[in-house]
């Protein structure tokens, strides 16, 4: 019996544990349920388990045939879910109010399981596979940095590190591997604006903040067009400001909000710099002061080159020419299986959810159950694939 069918053979429990997950989603760092639960299956199924790993992340380990070769891989999925409230009405729908599962992790980690139950079973490889259930990836937490701090790359000799997510809007079962920057790595950045208020009437006596606030705004919009070279990429986008307290009066202070979104350090780097000398400028001449906050998110996702044509050729391999997308650009959005790629060589991949699927973060999302088999067959021949003789 190959793959596939020993893979078709555990979908019906693949789905029944996916929905299960789905019924008790819990936010970063307070997967105790979950982690619990995949914990046991793990040892249900002759794995060794290490719980505890930031704080509530698991490593399981699959040792081959083989016990003398020391080639690894480590496999991650992430297992949080969102603050928000579900609206699918489905029978597996969220019972614990104001959360949800709606980006999909309970899918990945399900998907994880499926591979390790095979894996397990057959220990057709030589060395080793590190299977990583990482939390709080969502909301800029860094369960997946949490886990590096931890000792995760130092406890376990993990040579390359892989991992997955859905993605609707891609045809159903295909792959996006990009060769190189794949996605974005954001900051968000605050800046507080202290001037002189007073009398709506009588501004000549105020240093008023809420036409620095409009200089500035207007001035860091023109940093992308006017100041970024055109083939390079980067957004900023003001999206919050806070100030004011009644029509007739001129406030001291206004806050204003954003996220620089940059697809390397040295653009980030460089980009961080000129807001921060914009901002001043346009307070200053307002006599106005500004402070700026600089919260940093997740780094850019970047595959390593020639791990992401390993991943290519093995999807090609298992699912066919066509199951390889090549048509969708790289996102701005963010991702911390980042922290792991700037620790080892490895690859991201996209996992086509369907054309017409909810969009992720949506109350009325829900993972694909058809891609279940398609990601666990997907990592159970990566790893009989890389850890050969």
């Amino acid at each position: 019996m190959n793959i596939k069918q020993k893979i078709e053979q555990i979908t019906p429990a693949m789905i029944e544990w996916r929905h299960s997950i789905h019924e008790k989603p819990e936010v970063a760092y307070q997967e105790k349920d979950t982690s619990d639960f995949i914990s046991k299956k793990l040892s249900e199924f002759g794995i060794e388990v290490h719980q505890g790993i930031g704080k509530t992340g698991i490593v399981g380990i699959i040792k081959g045939k083989n016990s003398n070769s020391k080639k690894t891989i480590g496999i991650r999925a992430d297992m949080d879910a969102l603050p928000m409230t579900e609206k699918t009405n489905l029978p597996y729908a969220s019972k614990n109010e104001g959360f949800m599962h709606a980006c999909g992790h309970d899918g990945h980690s399900t998907m994880l399981l499926g591979a390790a139950k095979y894996l397990a079973e057959t220990r057709n490889f030589h060395g080793t596979v590190y299977c990583i259930f990482q939390p709080a990836e969502e909301g800029g937490n860094a369960g997946a940095k949490a886990m590096i701090d931890d000792g995760l790359f130092k406890k376990f000799k993990i040579d390359t590190v892989w991992g997955i997510h859905n993605w609707p809007g891609i045809p159903l079962g295909q792959a996006v591997i990009h060769e190189g920057f794949a996605m974005a790595g954001g900051d968000i950045i605050i800046f507080t604006i202290e001037g002189k208020g007073g009398h709506a009437a009588q501004p000549q006596y105020s240093n008023d903040p809420m036409v620095a606030a409009g200089l500035t705004i207007t001035a860091l919009q023109s940093l992308i067009s006017r100041q970024l070279d055109p083939f390079k990429n980067a957004v900023l986008s003001l999206t919050k400001i806070e100030g004011g307290s009644a029509f007739n009066v001129i406030p001291d202070t206004i806050t204003i909000g954003g996220t620089l979104r940059s697809t390397n350090t040295i653009i980030r780097d460089d980009m961080l710099k000129k807001i921060k000398k914009v901002a001043l400028n346009a307070c200053a001449i307002s006599n106005c002061k500004v402070n700026i906050e600089i919260r940093p998110g997740y780094p850019s996702t970047i595959n390593d080159k020639k791990s992401a044509k390993i991943a290519s050729e093995i999807f090609k391999n298992t699912f066919g020419e066509a199951s390889i997308n090549v048509k969708e650009t790289p996102t701005m959005g963010s991702e911390d299986f980042s922290y792991m790629l700037e620790e080892k060589p490895g690859a991201y991949i996209w996992l086509g959810a369907g054309e017409d699927a909810e969009k992720l973060h949506s109350a009325y999302y829900d993972f694909n159950d058809a891609l279940l088999p398609i990601g666990a067959e997907y990592w159970a021949n990566l790893a009989e694939t890389i850890l050969v003789d």
